[in-house]
């Protein structure tokens, strides 16, 4: 891997993340009662120096909760299931390509079984600490999740 690939490897941590508005083209930063989010995102990117990756998404309160999860899936309640839905994670292979400033995730698997297998594009900023990546695909156009490292 070069240089600029290996800027990539490490943790990072999700600072922000930003909706661009259509008609004027602008980025604005999430807003908390968006998209069923009341209290907005967390969560983890991680890159190895292996061209693995795992990305962890979670509402912000998510790890504050009083509801129990027992250890055999028959006896798990619906308020708990539905907890345990809005946990987006996923693992992958990547790919960087430099010149048009793509990092490409190949999926190994991923929490909604429907997008397990799948490849996904994201245009990157790298700038100081700060990783931007702005999905391509139709469903998430119009987002950018700025990240900040944590560590290598």
């Amino acid at each position: 891997m070069n240089e600029q690939g290996n800027q990539f490897v490490g943790l990072w941590s999700l600072h922000q993340m930003e909706f661009k508005n259509p008609q004027t083209k602008k980025w604005r930063e999430f807003k908390s009662a968006e998209r069923g989010f009341p209290n907005g995102l967390k969560g983890h990117i991680l890159y190895d120096g292996t061209n693995h990756m795992s990305v962890h998404l979670v509402p912000k309160d998510y790890e504050n909760t009083d509801l129990m999860f027992p250890s055999t899936i028959d006896s798990i309640s619906n308020e708990a299931i539905r907890h345990l839905a809005v946990s987006y994670i996923y693992f992958a292979t990547y790919t960087i390509d430099e010149n048009k400033e793509i990092i490409e995730h190949k999926r190994i698997s991923h929490s909604n079984p429907a997008m397990w297998n799948e490849s996904v594009k994201r245009k990157y900023s790298l700038v100081g600490d700060t990783l931007a990546l702005e999905p391509i695909e139709k469903e998430f156009a119009g987002t950018r999740l700025r990240w900040i490292k944590v560590s290598n």
